[in-house]
């Protein structure tokens, strides 16, 4: 790949360079207002927690644990065994009828 179609694609994610070593030498604020309003854009404060969310934390932690899920899996692959299996048996008597 050529470098500039790397620098092509990789623009996105990386930031340009705003702080340049002569701006950061010479003493002069007003050439780092646009960094400074980028990051009093982006959140304070610790991340917020995800582990409210799923089917984990809905059915299995917390105050609502409850067994549902797995109710529901070992129904669910039963119906579908026995499906499975009816229609097997029904294409066994179709193919030997007498």
């Amino acid at each position: 790949m050529h470098a500039s179609l790397v620098r092509r694609q990789l623009g996105g994610l990386v930031p340009p360079k705003i702080a340049t070593p002569s701006i950061l030498s010479s003493g002069q604020g007003a050439g780092l207002a646009p960094l400074v309003q980028f990051y009093s854009k982006l959140p304070k404060g610790p991340a917020p927690s995800t582990a409210g969310y799923g089917i984990k934390a809905r059915y299995f932690n917390g105050k609502n644990a409850s067994g549902k899920p797995l109710l529901v899996l070992i129904f669910g692959m039963a119906t579908i065994g026995y499906t499975i299996d009816y229609n097997m048996h029904l294409k066994h008597h179709k193919n030997h009828a007498h």
